[in-house]
């Protein structure tokens, strides 16, 4: 009898386990209402954007129904002005995680968006947005689409802290990996002293791995963001010192034509320094110091010839901390360092050669790189 009863047992359980798994325990996807009705922003709102970091525009619309009375989650979604949504160029989620049937919108986000559809900083244009509401991998989207009016900022208010340059045009060609960095000079602004081939075309990135955002521009003026991809082609093959400005959104760049060897008692450049790459130019020559009634004159700088829209300019670099003494070999490598002066003169912002480099065959090399001090070095050979 206890036999029996325990065979009875066993297959109501395996009986009931059955029952568990062919019902209970599958999960099923369910069924989603698409939303019906968008409330906030009402259609064809105008939206003049603030810089305030805590601007925003609430968006807001009907809840759905789901199937099985579980909740749904929520996403914005945005497109250009006559976009179907195919390819949107921006989507986040709604509040609290995106169960919430309204979402709080900065004007942080909203300017990003109007650079992805195009708009200009500082002009007024059209996106479209709806709702996509989902349930497990089930997502539709809402029966209604609107219209906002935006009037961007001037500037980016997402600015990156960190800026690169790749594309077949650049020294590290197009391989995201080997792009340069640029040099932050300000807050929102950088720049870089680089090489560029003509025909081929280069832009800005933000990081060097992943999916950075995309950076270029179309008149050589404007700085803008790129919804997929874009790129500058320079007209001309030569070195360049390129300047981005996120604040104001604005590019500019001049060629440098030559870098030259400044030597103040001659008043002139004694001879020119080759570019090498990746913001160094080098050259060699014997420097002999100017004999005076006082001693011997051994001060030096930079100086560079510019281009800009066919017209050249004379600039030259000297040194960032002021000094009237000769480096020896325990100096500190600040004493090198160098910076792009406002004016030409023949004795401000000077340095002064060592006394071993007097008559001898001497090595320079100026050095301007993105990712250090700009400074130069200075070796006897």
């Amino acid at each position: 009898m206890k036999t029996k009863l325990n065979i009875l047992i066993f297959f109501s359980v395996v009986t009931l386990f059955a029952a568990c798994k062919t019902d209970d325990m599958i999960y099923k996807d369910a069924n989603v209402s698409p939303v019906n009705a968008l409330y906030e922003p009402t259609n064809n709102k105008s939206v003049k954007l603030s810089s305030s970091s805590t601007a925003s525009l609430y968006f807001n619309w009907e809840a759905v129904r789901v199937e099985d009375s579980g909740a749904a989650l929520y996403e914005v979604i945005f497109d250009q002005a006559g976009g179907d949504f195919s390819k949107p160029i921006y989507r986040t989620t709604s509040d609290n995680n995106g169960y919430s049937n309204g979402a709080t919108i900065t004007h942080k986000v909203l300017n990003r968006v109007a650079s992805l559809a195009g708009i200009e900083p500082g002009k007024s244009g059209d996106i479209i947005w709806t709702v996509a509401a989902s349930r497990g991998i089930k997502s539709v989207m809402a029966n209604e689409k609107r219209t906002i009016n935006i009037t961007s900022l001037n500037g980016f208010v997402d600015i990156p802290d960190e800026v690169y340059i790749t594309g077949d045009a650049s020294e590290g060609g197009n391989t995201l990996g080997n792009a340069l960095p640029f040099k932050s000079t300000a807050s929102g602004e950088f720049e870089i002293y680089t090489r560029l081939e003509a025909g081929k075309g280069y832009y800005f990135v933000d990081r060097k791995a992943g999916t950075p955002r995309i950076f270029y521009s179309s008149d050589n003026i404007t700085l803008k963001e790129a919804t997929q991809s874009a790129s500058i082609t320079p007209s001309k093959t030569g070195v360049y010192r390129i300047n981005l400005d996120f604040t104001t959104a604005t590019l500019t760049f001049m060629e440098i034509k030559s870098v030259g060897l400044w030597f103040s008692p001659s008043n002139a450049v004694l001879w020119n320094l080759n570019y090498q790459g990746q913001g160094v130019w080098t050259g060699t020559g014997v420097i002999n110091f100017r004999v005076e009634s006082w001693g011997k004159d051994q001060r030096y700088k930079f100086q560079i010839v510019t281009s800009n829209n066919g017209t050249d300019t004379i600039r030259q670099f000297g040194t960032l901390n002021g000094t009237d003494s000769a480096p020896n070999d325990s100096s500190a490598p600040s004493y090198y360092f160098v910076r792009l002066l406002p004016n030409v003169t023949q004795w401000d912002d000077k340095w002064k050669f060592a006394d071993k480099v007097d008559g001898k065959s001497t090595t320079i090399s100026l050095v301007l790189k993105g990712d250090s001090d700009y400074t130069h070095t200075v070796t006897v050979n």
